[in-house]
């Protein structure tokens, strides 16, 4: 006897037709009332997401520190500390947009704080000859 696997054959025609037919007709229905009251309200939220602390204007999700500042600058008065429009913008640098100056600065802060360590630490040969030891002896030729 030969085992046949019917889980692995193809469906009949007709099967194939319905459910073709039932996918074409969910895409016209397109979304349902709860999909519809979803998308909305994260439209809604992602449209406000940031909210200018002074007057009260939004801007989107994707809005950048950049920007923020710009607002900040242009539509306030001088001297307007940025964080109470965005507390994003408590640590923003306008001239490190980016924050590529600070992070190599931390990047060499904790260089300079694992070699102090290190140094801390008694290694290096150095303090080891000073300290009396000598480096072994050589065996040279008689």
């Amino acid at each position: 006897r030969t085992f046949v696997d019917y889980s692995t054959m193809g469906k009949g025609s007709n099967v194939q037709k319905a459910q073709a037919a039932r996918e074409r007709n969910q895409k016209k229905a397109g979304k349902s009332d709860e999909e519809r009251k979803a998308a909305a309200a994260k439209a809604k939220a992602d449209s406000a997401a940031y909210m200018c602390g002074l007057c009260r204007q939004t801007f989107m999700v994707n809005a950048r520190p950049p920007v923020l500042y710009l607002h900040v600058t242009s539509k306030h008065e001088a001297g307007t500390d940025p964080a109470t429009c965005f507390p994003v913008l408590k640590d923003y640098d306008p001239n490190d947009p980016k924050g590529e100056k600070k992070a190599a600065a931390e990047k060499e802060k904790a260089a300079l704080k694992a070699k102090k360590k290190k140094a801390a630490a008694g290694g290096g040969l150095d303090d080891l000859l000073s300290a009396g030891l000598v480096a072994g002896k050589k065996k040279g030729k008689k």
